[in-house]
């Protein structure tokens, strides 16, 4: 969700050319499977476009190939760290440690509650695009 979310923004905002936007998983549950009918029924209620997305596990490579690494909560962070062994530059987030209530996005796969969901994915990537813009001026 996130992955599309932040796309169609950046898209919105002119700004596609200026980003590499993409999601891995941190575990090996959901490899090979796709969006989950949730997820699609919640963006195409928005009017967000998606694509045919199969989970790919995150690799050690993908820390050099990324300015941030952004999880949904602390077992992401761990996860990644597990898998990057190490955070030298500080790349590793929670996507709502960009906003005034950082703290960890709860998983849909597991509420059943895709608004919500949404509803904190919007708010933290909307603070991350303030975070980088505050950083670029």
């Amino acid at each position: 969700m996130a992955e599309f979310m932040l796309k169609d923004m950046v898209g919105k905002l002119g700004l596609s050319d200026q980003f590499c936007i993409a999601s891995s998983a941190t575990s090996r549950e959901e490899i090979g499977n796709g969006i989950h009918p949730g997820t699609k029924a919640k963006l195409r209620e928005q009017g967000i476009a998606f694509a045919n997305h199969r989970a790919i596990q995150l690799r050690s490579s993908d820390y050099d190939s990324y300015d941030l690494l952004l999880g949904m909560d602390e077992n992401n962070k761990r996860n990644m760290l597990r898998i990057f062994c190490s955070d030298p530059q500080e790349k590793i987030h929670r996507l709502l440690d960009y906003t005034p209530s950082p703290r960890d996005i709860a998983d849909p796969w597991y509420t059943e509650n895709f608004e919500a969901t949404f509803k904190d994915i919007r708010q933290g990537c909307l603070g991350l695009l303030d975070y980088l813009a505050s950083k670029n001026r």
